[in-house]
């Protein structure tokens, strides 16, 4: 008898709460990019039923009107008073903005790391995009009800929701998709069996189609808003906070993490740009056929330029020696920070849209690149 291994990874529309704060945040640093490309950012943002809060520190020359910024967010996402209960327009909006601090600032001039601080890339060939199947399903649910939900309004979603996936392995290879969970805010007075109807056929249909090969001669277990009405949602049902979803935003759990957020963080912070990097260098040695798995852990000491420390851990499927990776790794890629920076030209207006949908698995971002060794 066939045993199989469950593993499981959630995603969260880009109209979930804390998406919500994370998109602000990013928008702010892309403003603040947009005008000043060496601009100092680290914004947090929290959203509640009818308040929005933006604070952090912000080192620039750009003139940003950041209320206006945060607002245009929410707005363009859906969230107006008359469907969803919180009112990007016009809610009560508070900016706490101040400098950063000189002696972190210090450290960065020099080309140090803006922080201390540990990171992770991983890729494996589960996938077209070399990311775990897992996360990377529970994304393009997640995907499709807010593209759903825009190009049919008359459908009755609304900007909130989740999804979730488990898929079965077999010798830790991806078998089957085993159960799908969807939770999708609504309108009022829709039925469970009516979005039920909806998530079926306008969202599951046309994907389970192209992971065809993943839906077994077992009915996948379904759960559509298994609590029943979702018709409070967003900030209005729950509060929302910037870097609440480090786990979505990367591996789905399928990779270890160093703890550190990405959203409202300007390159500088390696918690970001090196876990940027960290994913490149991952994916190109499974692209390259070095490993068919594959993780790597960079290491940094605040105001040192230089990483501490890299592991490569191929999990027994490397077709070199690690140690030779490695050595691959070090010659091909500059891993300080202003390094990274510059290879992969972050100092550009790219970060709101990392906000939704995970910051892997799209070809749009250029740590996602294959380059050859």
């Amino acid at each position: 008898m066939q045993k199989y291994k469950l593993f499981t990874s959630e995603s969260v529309t880009e109209g979930h709460p804390d998406k919500l704060a994370d998109q602000i945040s990013d928008a702010v640093l892309d403003a603040v990019l947009a005008q000043d490309p060496c601009g100092r950012v680290a914004v947090e943002t929290l959203l509640t039923l009818g308040r929005g809060f933006v604070a952090g520190e912000v080192t620039t020359t750009a003139q940003v009107d950041f209320e206006q910024v945060a607002r245009d967010v929410a707005s363009g996402i859906g969230y107006t008073h008359h469907t969803c209960g919180f009112d990007g327009a016009n809610c009560k909006m508070s900016i706490h903005i101040n400098k950063q601090s000189p002696h972190i600032a210090c450290g960065v001039d020099t080309g140090g790391a803006g922080d201390q601080g540990m990171m992770f890339g991983y890729a494996s060939r589960e996938t077209d995009e070399l990311m775990p199947l897992p996360i990377m399903l529970a994304h393009k649910i997640t995907h499709q009800l807010a593209e759903v939900r825009k190009a049919h309004p008359h459908l009755g979603l609304r900007p909130d929701g989740k999804s979730q996936v488990t898929i079965a392995y077999l010798d830790g290879v991806p078998h089957h998709i085993d159960t799908i969970v969807v939770s999708t805010q609504h309108r009022d007075g829709m039925s469970q069996q009516q979005v039920e109807a909806v998530v079926k056929e306008h969202i599951l249909k046309s994907l389970l189609q192209t992971y065809s090969r993943f839906v077994s001669e077992k009915d996948i277990k379904l759960f559509v808003n298994p609590t029943g009405f979702f018709e409070i949602g967003g900030p209005a049902g729950d509060t929302g906070l910037t870097g609440r979803k480090i786990i979505v935003d990367t591996y789905g759990g399928m990779a270890r993490h160093g703890g550190g957020a990405f959203s409202g963080k300007d390159p500088t912070k390696v918690d970001r740009s090196a876990a940027y990097m960290a994913r490149h260098i991952a994916k190109n040695i499974v692209a390259n056929n070095l490993a068919d798995k594959c993780e790597i852990q960079l290491a940094y000491a605040i105001g040192v330029a230089e990483p501490v420390s890299v592991l490569i851990e191929t999990f027994e499927t490397g077709k070199r020696p690690e140690d030779e990776i490695a050595d691959l790794v070090s010659k091909r890629f500059d891993l300080t920070p202003k390094g990274i920076i510059d290879y992969l030209d972050l100092r550009r207006p790219i970060y709101q849209n990392t906000a939704r949908n995970g910051h892997f698995g799209h070809s749009e971002f250029p740590w996602e690149k294959t380059v050859s060794f």
